[in-house]
């Protein structure tokens, strides 16, 4: 996969800071930075590209449902919803400068860098803050000389990392960490408030299923609503046979009933049922009149 940035042609580098209160509210603001942290956030930029290709040049699309490792080479189309947080920051234009961003480290949620090429290109590029300590050896000075003694530094010091979490061009969400990207991007929220409109694009397709209950269940259920948000992205509704889904169902132990033709999932099923939609229940039949089934936390498609 190719970045929509120019890494050999950097021009303007910005640094900026994610802040969220005590009530969740949050604010993104630009500080001012000298040459030499311009440099290090740049070669920031390029080692991070550079390990993400060293994972996967053809990296799969973030699945919301699968287990990801950390790091992992993933991409999200930046159209996407569950990108909306990280658009809106990647696009946004005239972020207030604020000097004191990092006075209080307990409400920085992440810091970033906003880099332009020479075609004017944008590319953003985000780390989840985690690392605040009063000595730190990284890209630091650790120790001061003052009056010909060299002396510990007392003062709670910013540390930048080797690497950033995602890159974010003008088309993509290239994620490194797609546990920070999920922090970061509010995803959890971003699900649950999908649902509505993942049942409503799933319901066209099975059209024989009642999903009233499964819809309840899963305003209240973040597993439930990544499990959603997989089916509905990657199409996975497309062209089900009604036998199949129910001979699967019955095969997986998935309880259901119909009343008035429609298929209704049971209470305590309804996880095994999206489980089944998202291709995550699968039977083995290696011992003869022993089926086994299993349920697999991640999978990618073998072609």
């Amino acid at each position: 996969m190719e970045l929509d940035f120019d890494l050999d042609k950097i021009g303007i580098t910005e640094f900026g800071i994610g802040l969220e209160d005590d009530e969740g509210v949050q604010q993104f603001c630009c500080m001012t930075i000298d040459s030499d942290i311009q440099s290090a956030l740049q070669e920031m930029t390029i080692a991070t590209w550079s390990a993400m290709n060293k994972l996967d040049r053809d990296p799969p699309l973030y699945d919301p449902s699968n287990k990801h490792e950390s790091p992992e080479y993933v991409h999200l189309p930046i159209d996407d919803e569950l990108a909306t947080q990280l658009r809106l920051l990647h696009f946004a234009n005239n972020l207030p400068i604020n000097s004191n961003a990092l006075a209080d480290p307990d409400k920085v949620l992440c810091y970033f860098a906003r880099l332009t090429d020479a075609e004017g290109r944008r590319l953003t590029a985000l780390r989840r803050a985690t690392h605040f300590k009063g000595v730190l050896k990284n890209r630091m000075i650790l120790l001061q000389l003052i009056t010909n003694a060299l002396q510990l530094i007392e003062e709670k010091v910013f540390r930048l990392d080797n690497d950033f979490d995602l890159l974010v061009d003008s088309t993509t969400l290239h994620i490194f960490r797609p546990n920070s990207f999920e922090f970061l991007g509010r995803l959890r929220e971003a699900l649950l408030a999908a649902v509505p409109d993942n049942i409503r694009e799933i319901e066209g397709d099975l059209t024989f299923v009642d999903f009233t209950h499964v819809q309840d269940y899963a305003m209240k259920h973040t597993r439930a609503a990544r499990y959603l948000a997989s089916i509905r992205s990657q199409k996975l509704t497309e062209n089900i046979n009604e036998s199949a889904l129910k001979e699967t169902c019955t095969e997986q132990g998935v309880n259901f009933t119909e009343v008035d033709g429609m298929v209704v999932v049971q209470d305590g099923h309804i996880m095994g049922f999206l489980e089944v939609l998202d291709r995550r229940r699968y039977r083995v039949n290696l011992v003869e009149d022993s089926p086994e089934r299993y349920k697999a936390t991640a999978r990618r498609k073998i072609k």
